[in-house]
Order: C-alpha cells, then structure tokens, then sequence
C-alpha cells in the first residue's frame, strides 16, 4: 500500500500540473456509486487551488468550497495517460491541451471523492489523523505521550495513524530496526530514551524514502509512469529469512495487526 513518500512522491508531480486548472468534468468509470466515490460531480466547473497531503490522503481544495480527496489505497494509480484497465475515475481539466486525469485501481480500496472543505468526518482515519513525521509538531515527547499506557504492539500503534500520520508496514518495520524496537514490544513500555530514538529513526526513514520517491514493490508508479527507489535501501521489511545486516542474525515472520512482519531476534528489543 502507497505510504507517506509514495503519496508526497505523487503531489509534488501533481501540483504544477494541476494548480490552476479548472475541472471540466468529473467521472466515474468502472466504479459503483458509493461513499468511495461520494459527490464527485459537485468537482466539475470548480478550479483546483492547490494540491496538499494529510498522511496518506491527497488533498485538493476547490474554489467554490469544497476539496477533492484521493487516497490510493492498496493499488490506486494516478495517471495522464489512459490506463489499459481498471479505470475507476477520469477527470476532464482545462487548458489548450485539454489534458485528463486518470485513476486506475485493481483492488478498489482507493478513494475519490468530493467534501465540503475541511469536514472529515465521513473519513475517521483523515478525521484522527497524528501528526506528519516531518513536521515540528512530531516530537519525542509528542510521540511518548501518545504511546503512553498502551498494552497494544508499537508496530499496530504506529500503523494506526494516531502517533503519527502516514507510517504504513514498509516504514514502521524499517523505523522499528532501525531503533532496535521489537515490534511486538508494548507501546507503553517502551523507555523515553528509547522512544526518542524511535522518533528520530522515523523522520530519517521518511525523509530518505521521499528522496527516493519511496518504494516499489509491486503496483505503486508515480504520475510518469515511474518507480521509487527505495527498495534497495530496505533493511527490514520483507527480509524474513535473511540475514540482519547489523548483528547478521537471521530475521523473523509474524503477523502484526494483520500485517507481515520481518524483526531481527537478536537486535530488535
């Protein structure tokens, strides 16, 4: 599932692209009436004043009030380019080349649909969002008081979105070893030294993930059409089985919140 680098990866192709443009016409293609796809016509006629992200959510406000919300879920794919299948929404923007945007899904998880500005309560998870790693507002004690009192495991607290906003499996297995953190660890027990370190281990996977255009591992593209490329830099995740390249102890499978989960044994406490 697109993360936090993949989203921001996509944004910032989006929004010079789209900021500015008027949408002429917002369909539904192969996608059934619903809340995933709630008053999307109210999109068309309305200009896109920018383009935002909230954790994994893309967020584009309209100028007659309301905001347009995309969310990619597992497999969503945003696009210029008419995809060969599976094409969920087509919008229709203004300018000489009268250019279109596509939206292609295989798993239907992704979303695109149409607010008034700002309410998100259709949406608990945008709604309770935590805050964005990169931001001042995600601090050690920030983080350590969210954490506080919890029997829950840190890897299904961070995923939750409530510490922080848009850490999904790839980047909290990766967050978690690099902090030495077992992911099965309760959260409220983990030490404050030790959830410093967590907090910093975040912000420095996040920020070389967006540097990377994040990670592709199967159907995440950018706008172009092209891949991220932090796979290569993955310690953790999906290394069950290998080697743990800092104490060489061989990693471990569990499922963590319904998640695959790789941890080192010996490193990760």
């Amino acid at each position: 599932m697109p993360e936090l680098p993949e989203v921001e990866t996509v944004r910032r192709e989006l929004e010079p692209w789209l900021t500015g443009r008027c949408i002429r016409s917002a369909e539904r293609r192969d996608a059934p009436p619903g809340p995933k796809y709630a008053n999307l016509e109210r999109a068309t006629g309305q200009r896109i004043e920018s383009v935002g992200r909230r954790g994994k959510f893309l967020l584009l406000p309209l100028s007659a009030g309301d905001e347009l919300i995309e969310h990619l879920g597992m497999t969503g794919v945003i696009s210029s380019t008419p995809p060969p299948d599976h094409l969920r929404v087509e919008l229709s923007l203004s300018g000489r080349s009268k250019q279109r945007l596509y939206f292609r899904d295989v798993r239907r998880f992704g979303r695109f649909l149409v607010v008034p500005r700002g309410d998100y309560r259709s949406l608990p998870t945008l709604h309770h969002l935590g805050p964005e790693p990169m931001s001042d507002a995600f601090t050690a004690a920030a983080l350590a008081r969210s954490l506080a009192g919890s029997k829950a495991p840190i890897k299904a607290l961070i995923m939750g979105q409530r510490p922080v906003a848009g850490v999904g499996n790839i980047y909290t297995d990766e967050s978690l070893w690099r902090a030495g953190i077992h992911p099965k660890r309760a959260g409220g027990s983990i030490s404050k030294r030790r959830v410093a370190k967590l907090r910093d281990a975040i912000v420095e996977v996040i920020g070389a993930a967006i540097v990377a255009n994040g990670t592709t591992l199967s159907d995440y593209r950018t706008v172009a059409g092209g891949t991220g490329g932090y796979a290569e830099q993955l310690n953790a995740y999906g290394h069950a089985g290998r080697p743990c390249p800092r104490c060489g102890a061989t990693f471990k499978r569990a499922v963590i919140a319904q998640r695959g989960t790789s941890y080192c044994p010996r490193c990760q406490r």
